[in-house]
């Protein structure tokens, strides 16, 4: 393997476990969902502005791109909020278990996306990720709540990764992610503000949430950004696909590292688990397969 792609690979899996430490960070911060998001969003904003100002990266895109751009911030917005709410009332555990769906539903919406027909196998997997699904929630009926907040937020994840596969073709990385953070805080400060939230008790967090929102806003957001873009230039998109699979994986025994006991599951979770990331490997290896046929 070239030292470049090497390098590239270490940096991929270090990428992914930072995702997978989204969903630690997210239990561990003690204001509610869309506060969190808020908080994350602005502070990713900004800090990308000060790089694109660095870098001296034209902010200018065309009013397709804007409504576009506003579109996904909304979607992204919404995605997280879904996200770190299924972590709160449930747990990390249950809510990457079920987030790694998310694959599937971009498999499954692909054909109506792009235009194209359906696969018998994806319809297949569908029903195998249901299965997982169902094992999950066998025995764990008091998280029903939580494995549903992340289905929706799974859902709009792979609406997001269609959105921004079209939109990564003509922008650049940072001002893809300027727009979508900005938008997407824009969004949920009008309903936050509808709400009466921004008030002394609104700002008026405790020092280590001030430390786990800027890690997250930081080197969870705004850094794994931009890093996994540049990734793609030394790494094919087939490996970017698999490692990421890795994200529940790792986020999962992270969780039960920190949080012990709380984070504890039933075999039934951990099988349904594995049915659920079984079927998404397999499905981007054949994917993968059928790219190099038509190549």
């Amino acid at each position: 393997m070239p030292k470049d792609n090497l390098r590239s690979y270490l940096l991929l899996h270090f990428i992914v476990f930072i995702w997978g430490f989204t969903a630690i960070l997210g239990k561990l911060i003690t204001i509610d969902a869309l506060p969190l998001v808020w908080y994350r969003m602005g502070l990713a904003a900004l800090i990308i502005y000060l790089y694109m100002r660095f870098k001296r990266i034209n902010l200018k895109v065309n009013r397709r791109s804007f409504i576009i751009l506003l579109l996904a911030g909304i979607t992204i917005a919404l995605h997280w909020v879904t996200f770190f709410m299924a972590i709160k009332v449930s747990n990390v555990s249950i809510a990457l278990a079920t987030m790694s769906t998310g694959a599937l539903f971009t498999a499954l919406l692909e054909p109506l996306w792009y235009g194209r027909k359906l696969i018998l196998y994806e319809l297949i997997f569908g029903f195998l990720v249901i299965l997982g699904l169902l094992m999950i929630y066998k025995v764990n009926t008091q998280y029903a709540f939580g494995i549903l907040l992340a289905l929706v937020s799974a859902l709009l994840g792979a609406v997001f990764t269609l959105i921004n596969g079209q939109m990564i073709k003509i922008h650049k990385p940072a001002t893809i992610s300027f727009y979508e953070l900005s938008s997407g805080a824009i969004f949920l400060s009008l309903i936050l503000g509808f709400q009466g939230e921004f008030n002394a008790d609104f700002f008026a967090i405790t020092a280590m949430d001030w430390i786990y929102l800027l890690i997250l806003a930081s080197i969870c957001t705004a850094f794994a950004f931009i890093a996994s873009v540049k990734v793609m230039r030394f790494v094919s998109p087939y490996t970017v696909m698999l490692t990421v699979n890795m994200e529940p994986v790792y986020g999962i025994l992270m969780a039960f590292f920190i949080f012990g006991e709380s984070e504890k599951m039933n075999i039934y979770f951990y099988l349904g688990a594995l049915v659920i990331l079984a079927t998404v490997v397999i499905n981007g290896i054949l994917k993968n397969k059928g790219v190099k046929e038509a190549s």
